[in-house]
């Protein structure tokens, strides 16, 4: 294993120290936890919390800015936070609208954010959440009861602090941000591993001519292998999973080619290419692309595309102003 760290023990720390110290003007370290909250506190409207293991960045601290989050919380590489840090994040962001926490679905993530909330409200925070399952490869896995959440988590992030920068009361921004969750599905394959710096070792091994098909975003392998296919053809495998999800036809949407850390934005585009021709063929309209590296798996090889039904009240609330250190709409 080849990796450009220090100490593996001291890798998350490392990584939150010069994130902060890389944006400063965006970004402030909560005591000496793994949490970052906004420079500038928010006061007055809902806040909003999100997290999980490092090794996807730039999700979640890089998308703590105005317009987004209010605090990421990182746990160790793969790993769900503690309750008491994604505590110490609520505590340090809430306010007298409340602090919504935005979850990806895995087990770990969803009972230790359960956990920080359940201590947020013994000391009078009002909290509620939204768990994010936009993954349409598997229905269960190693790590999640129901289906994972992946890269669509960005634009619930996006569109719920839309919400909240208006000044939405909490309920009403938790009901755009599921709106968001129940409208955006996602599917992802790699063509290469990546390395957990603490096992030393791939999580999976494919042959040269190999690809693995709907891998979540933590080293864990798909729902299957097989040979390694041409650009286009991997694209029509994914989008026929997707648009078999939900019916797309006729909608607006705004499209995700998500980088998996290790795949040139060569490629991205490439793929793009195909996926904005397959959405046109079926009736689809693309109102927005996003393409580069939103929610990564260390070093693996490959993308994720997710789509995001759109309705005049997203459109609008994706269209608004972010600025963060990893997303911007100016």
């Amino acid at each position: 294993m080849k990796k450009i760290i220090n100490a593996v023990d001291q890798v998350e720390e490392q990584m939150v120290e010069g994130l902060c110290k890389a944006f400063p003007q965006y970004l402030k370290r909560v005591g000496d936890t793994h949490v970052v909250q906004r420079a500038n506190k928010k006061e007055g409207k809902v806040a909003l919390i999100s997290g999980g293991g490092s090794g996807h960045e730039p999700a979640h601290g890089g998308y703590v800015g105005e317009g987004m989050l209010d605090a990421g919380v990182a746990g160790a590489v793969f790993t769900s936070p503690t309750p008491d840090q994604i505590f110490e994040g609520i505590k340090a962001i809430q306010t007298d609208k409340g602090v919504l926490m935005v979850i990806k679905n895995y087990t770990g993530d969803v009972m230790n954010f359960e956990m920080a909330a359940d201590m947020a409200r013994d000391e009078g925070i009002e909290v509620d959440q939204v768990v994010v399952g936009d993954d349409v490869a598997v229905d269960g896995s190693l790590y999640t009861v129901g289906r994972r959440g992946v890269a669509g988590t960005v634009f619930v992030h996006k569109i719920a602090g839309a919400k909240a920068e208006e000044g939405a009361s909490l309920a009403d921004v938790k009901a755009v941000a599921q709106k968001v969750c129940d409208n955006v599905r996602s599917m992802s394959m790699a063509i290469s591993p990546c390395t957990v710096p603490a096992s030393g070792k791939p999580g999976f091994e494919l042959a040269e001519d190999e690809m693995e098909i709907g891998i979540g975003i933590h080293g864990e392998p798909g729902t299957h292998r097989e040979k390694l296919q041409e650009a286009d053809q991997i694209v029509d495998q994914l989008m026929t999973k997707i648009l078999a999800d939900l019916d797309f036809t006729g909608s607006e949407v705004a499209v995700m080619i998500n980088g998996c850390g290790a795949t040139p934005l060569m490629e991205l585009f490439v793929v793009n290419n195909h996926v904005a021709d397959v959405l046109k063929e079926k009736n689809v309209t693309v109102y927005k692309t996003f393409v580069g590296e939103y929610m990564t798996s260390l070093e693996m090889e490959g993308f994720s595309i997710s789509l995001l039904k759109l309705d005049d009240e997203l459109k609008k609330l994706l269209d608004a102003k972010a600025d963060t250190p990893g997303f911007k709409v100016v």
